[in-house]
């Protein structure tokens, strides 16, 4: 009677994985005991929320005999519920309602059948009970399939816009049941242990500085804190998080993989795959490139990561902060921030959208009990008036500079040139930054008719293979003890965190925050010692590329008129001056850049709890309008090698015994991300049907190739058109 399964590959007993489950509420309880959740009521949850697999349906489904009848067993679970205890014990008809909620959506499925039908398959399950026997349980099991439609209605929730109070204990409840649940799948800890950051900041052996000492001092606060390129933000961020469990977002893939890398290296050198994740759509593939000198097996790694499970995850925005869309399913993500620190470095190159959603986001984390520190070199001030609006509580901005002068600016009225850039190379390091990959080509190529194999280039037209042994190259590149020489030709893509330092900028002017950031790849560290180190071509008479498509037009004019004062040197105290008179509420408010930000947020919170899909909530929150090609250039040029990948994806299961399976899964993931190598993600616009041919890899993947041209400067062109690259990513 003990023997009731709940899962069968590997088999696993109903009891089993409860045990597990309960295991993981001791562990979470032990590391973090304030949280804000009922203890007693999410041991109860854990409890019963799999008990519904006790029907002979499921049972029978784990043998291989499916029925198209079967209800999901957490509806099932329901019967199992004893409300009158819980009435005794004191809890309101509002918390009891939260129970059943958190167990009958545990997994989050349509409803499909109807009321009587459930019923009715509640009241089949009393024979299976009969007799089941689990001493964890305080009393007799009990069972009742009639109980009161007070607690429980099909499709009953609680929501957000109604008790905020009673809509937290749900999240808790329930997001911290999924993630008790997932880890005793997984059979991983629900958590690890920070108990290790601190003595690793103060190994390092350095004195702080004014910016270090402050975080360090503000660890039970919110902070925003703007402080130049070169102070050790990261540090600081760290010194912030101290032994809690916290997350580090970054808006590109390239700062992140470098923070990891850098953390991972020279600070927490030791456990590290319990200790330090990094969380993007390419998590394997970084971790497959260290496999080396990892220890135990990368997929449990990626587990543990996925499962936010280590005490320190560094992560993009869209990993952690869609919850603000309230989808079903969101709860684990946003119970685990009630009780992390959230820390936000480079706000200032977030779009218009994802501004909206990061002030949306820390304000329900601070609702929820979890702490947040904005780290960034320029600040918009709309982004203190915005959080103030929505009622977020934080420390008053604190500014953090020094008197050292590292740029020097010179600014050109007219459209981005070469003859400037030329006369200006000697044997130096120099880097051009262009708005659009347009322009970067074209700068690219009168550069190198010079130059030659001097130049280099790096956009995001790239396949990830190239884009990033480029990315690993201008970074060993961009190190002050390297003595080489050349021209990097570059976008955005350079724009943030990467620890690059040239001796002369070129750049077209996008907005006062990317002109600066720009500046940060500049003497990054270094005293001024040359008459002008950064060139800003302001377009003249005309925009500069990219102008109403990356770049807003009015903070662009806007950023033009306040250059007009500058010409030498600039403090850095001159630069934050200049970001708060550009960026404030009233300077912007009549913008479409301030408009969109209050129309994304306004757009947020009018949809209804639970009412989109995750995969919608995915599209709307990455802004996605790109499509995932092979340029057939790549494919023939590498074929022989893609298709071995394409064999490895397309080798069956079946005849395979469990350890066999396991390996071919090991495989099939690995040929997964070396295939994904091969593929540039495009503006789907631009990727016309006529142009693509779809091949079908297996039942549920595809893949597509692009006839176009691909060579050293990436995707350059459609086989029959050469006018191609009119875009700005």
């Amino acid at each position: 009677m003990n023997q009731y399964l709940a899962k069968s590959d590997p088999k696993e007993t109903i009891i089993e994985h409860t045990e597990n489950l309960l295991k993981n509420v001791s562990l979470l309880k032990s590391l973090y005991p304030n949280v804000k959740v009922d203890w007693y009521l999410l041991k109860l949850v854990c409890l019963v929320h799999d008990l519904g697999k006790m029907n002979a349906l499921f049972q029978n489904k784990l043998n291989g005999k499916r029925s198209r009848n079967e209800i999901p067993h957490g509806y099932l679970s329901l019967a199992f519920i004893d409300y009158e205890k819980l009435e005794y014990k004191g809890y309101s008809e509002d918390q009891i309602k939260i129970v059943y909620q958190a167990i009958a959506y545990h997994h989050e499925r349509p409803i499909t059948f109807e009321e009587e039908v459930w019923r009715e398959a509640m009241a089949k399950m009393e024979r299976e009970v009969d007799g089941f026997h689990y001493n964890r349980l305080d009393d007799p099991l009990f069972f009742d399939p009639d109980f009161s439609d007070a607690f429980f209605c099909l499709n009953e929730r609680t929501y957000s816009n109604k008790d905020y109070d009673s809509f937290i204990d749900y999240v808790m409840l329930k997001g911290l049941l999924n993630r008790m649940d997932y880890a005793a799948s997984a059979h991983v800890e629900v958590e690890h242990i920070n108990n290790f950051l601190n003595d690793a900041m103060n190994q390092l052996g350095y004195k702080w500085n004014v910016l270090q000492t402050y975080m360090q001092a503000e660890q039970d606060h919110n902070v925003i804190v703007i402080a130049q390129t070169g102070m050790g933000k990261t540090e600081a961020g760290l010194l912030w998080l101290g032994n809690n469990k916290g997350f580090f977002t970054l808006p590109l893939k390239a700062a992140i993989n470098a923070i990891y890398y850098r953390i991972t290296e020279n600070i927490v050198k030791e456990n590290k795959e319990n200790r330090v994740g990094l969380l993007h759509s390419e998590t394997y593939g970084q971790y497959l490139n260290r496999k080396e000198e990892l220890e135990g097996e990368i997929e449990e790694y990626v587990t543990k990561t996925k499962q936010l499970s280590l005490p320190l995850t560094i992560c993009t925005l869209d990993q952690i902060f869609d919850f603000v869309y309230r989808y079903p399913g969101f709860e684990p993500k946003l119970a685990t921030l009630s009780y992390s620190r959230v820390i936000i470095d480079e706000i200032q190159m977030y779009s218009s959208d994802l501004l909206a959603y990061l002030i949306l986001g820390l304000s329900t984390i601070s609702k929820f009990g979890g702490k947040f520190a904005i780290l960034t070199a320029t600040l918009p001030g709309i982004v203190v008036d915005l959080l103030e609006k929505q009622k977020v509580t934080f420390k008053k901005p604190k500014i953090f500079v020094n008197n050292q002068i590292r740029h020097s600016v010179k600014v050109i009225h007219e459209e981005i040139t070469a003859p400037v850039i030329k006369q200006k190379y000697h044997d130096n390091k120099i880097l051009v930054i262009c708005n659009t990959v347009k322009q970067a080509k074209q700068m690219y190529d009168v550069l190198s008719e010079e130059y030659g194999d001097e130049v280099y280039i790096l956009h995001s037209q790239f396949i990830k293979k190239d884009r990033k042994e480029k990315e690993k190259q201008i970074f060993d590149f961009g190190q002050r003890e390297n003595k080489c020489h050349g021209i990097w030709v570059t976008t955005q893509v350079v724009e943030a965190s990467l620890d690059i330092d040239f001796d002369l900028l070129f750049t077209e002017l996008t907005d006062l925050n990317g002109l600066f950031q720009r500046m940060g790849r500049c003497y990054r560290k270094r005293n001024l010692d040359v008459s002008y180190n950064c060139y800003v071509f302001d377009g003249g008479n005309k925009y500069c590329s990219g102008v109403g498509h990356v770049v807003d037009k009015d903070i662009f004019s806007l950023s033009k008129d306040l250059l007009k004062s500058i010409d030498g040197k600039i403090t850095e105290q001159r630069k934050v001056d200049l970001i708060q008179m550009l960026y404030s509420t009233e300077v912007l408010e009549k913008t479409d850049y301030y408009k969109d930000i209050l129309s994304t947020i306004k757009y947020v919170q009018s949809y209804n709890d639970f009412e989109l899909p995750k995969e919608k909530v995915k599209h709307l929150f990455r802004n996605i309008n790109s499509r995932t090609v092979i340029p057939k250039d790549v494919f023939l040029a590498n074929q022989e090698e893609i298709k071995a990948y394409i064999d490895t994806l397309q080798r069956p299961q079946r005849g395979l015994n469990k350890s066999e399976k396991a390996q071919l899964r090991k495989e099939k993931t690995e040929a997964r991300i070396k295939f994904a190598d091969f593929t540039v993600d495009l503006p789907g616009y631009l990727v016309k049907n006529q142009f693509v041919t779809p091949k079908k890899i297996n039942d549920y993947e595809w893949y597509e190739l692009f006839d176009c041209v691909y060579d050293d400067k990436g995707v350059t062109g459609r086989k029959s058109e050469t006018n191609f690259d009119d875009f700005t990513f």
